[in-house]
């Protein structure tokens, strides 16, 4: 008869709980432990910057002044802010793409975008709004390298860094119009609230395909 005493029940737990942990993980492309912890980061940092896209939307567009700052304006997109990501993808189509193509291409909006914000960010005169913008793209940058951390966890080649120019050549069409540098910056605003929102989307189902044992076998270490 095989007896177990209290300390070889605690190995023996464990280690029945790290080998259904391995099956499982296998089984759904996850490779590391810390998978849903890095899943939930970014979408707390998605959530985040939201709540700071709320904040500078109102001032930023002020700053532009009319018609921009009005609540009522919504005009067709001008014809070089095609060069913006545009989140407006089909919804069946984005939600059948895997996993690692929606992170990617989260990743290039997101990069594209940080160019563009900082391209913003140097001719902006008020002392405030600079501030502002400022630790949005630091927000931003974090959550780029929070999405490159989620692929790498789950098994996916994290992307190389956008090589780009600064800002990127295709944007800025209306550099040398005053009113279509602004409305490029309103679009701007725009597809960055979209972007975040779907993003957040994004995050909160990829969590929940991560089984629960991932966070379990964490507490089993502490066994």
């Amino acid at each position: 008869m095989l007896l177990i005493t209290g300390g070889s029940y605690r190995v023996l737990y464990a280690t029945l709980v790290s080998l259904f942990h391995i099956v499982s993980i296998n089984a759904l492309n996850v490779t590391d432990p810390l998978a849903r912890t890095s899943i939930q980061k970014s979408y707390d940092l998605t959530k985040y910057l939201e709540h700071q896209l709320r904040s500078l939307a109102g001032p930023y567009l002020n700053y532009l002044g009319p018609p921009f700052n009005d609540p009522d304006f919504n005009p067709p997109r001008a014809g070089g802010t095609e060069t913006i990501p545009s989140a407006s993808v089909d919804f069946h189509l984005w939600r059948n793409l895997n996993d690692g193509l929606r992170l990617a291409e989260n990743h290039r909006a997101y990069s594209l975008l940080l160019c563009y914000l900082q391209s913003i960010d140097e001719e902006v005169v008020r002392t405030e709004l600079r501030r502002s913008l400022g630790q949005f793209c630091t927000s931003l940058q974090g959550l780029l390298v929070s999405i490159a951390g989620v692929m790498s966890s789950l098994g996916y080649q994290p992307p190389q860094e956008l090589v780009t120019s600064y800002p990127p050549i295709a944007m800025g069409f209306g550099r040398g119009n005053d009113f279509l540098r602004k409305m490029e910056d309103f679009w701007l605003l725009k597809e960055l609230q979209i972007w975040l929102w779907r993003s957040a989307k994004d995050f909160n189902r990829l969590k929940r395909k991560v089984p629960a044992v991932v966070a379990f076998r964490m507490e089993s270490r502490e066994l």
